[in-house]
């Protein structure tokens, strides 16, 4: 089979543009395909990043996986695991291993989803 050698085809568009040209519509293209991916990463989250980020936090595997699943289960995990302990906390002026420990306990729910609640 042979190949088709289509190259100079390709690159009429291309052989005009000096190398601040190409440059400039080098990281145009670059962005087109890097904006999904940065709308996906600002958009969605999952189990396990909320998790990595309340470890970051200073919580362990075992405390946090309560955490997380709770939110999961009360449809408040597109707040972010992290940023309902640190609001928790806030509102009830404790600190945060207190308000993720709670949480992890199982208790304060009503309260964390009372801060949320106009966005749901």
């Amino acid at each position: 089979m042979k190949r088709i050698d289509e190259f100079s085809e390709r690159r009429k568009h291309l052989q005009y543009m000096d190398d601040d040209q190409l440059r400039e519509y080098f990281w145009e293209l670059t962005q087109k395909v890097v904006e999904p991916l940065l709308k996906l990463g600002y958009e969605n989250t999952s189990p396990s990043i909320e998790r990595s980020v309340l470890l970051r936090m200073g919580f362990s595997s075992i405390e946090a996986k309560p955490i997380v699943d709770e939110a999961l289960t009360r449809g408040l995990l597109s707040h972010g695991a992290g940023n309902i302990v640190y609001k928790l906390a806030k509102r009830e002026r404790i600190g945060i291993r207190e308000a993720g420990l709670a949480l992890a306990n199982g208790q304060k729910w009503d309260e964390a989803v009372s801060l949320f609640s106009e966005a749901l």
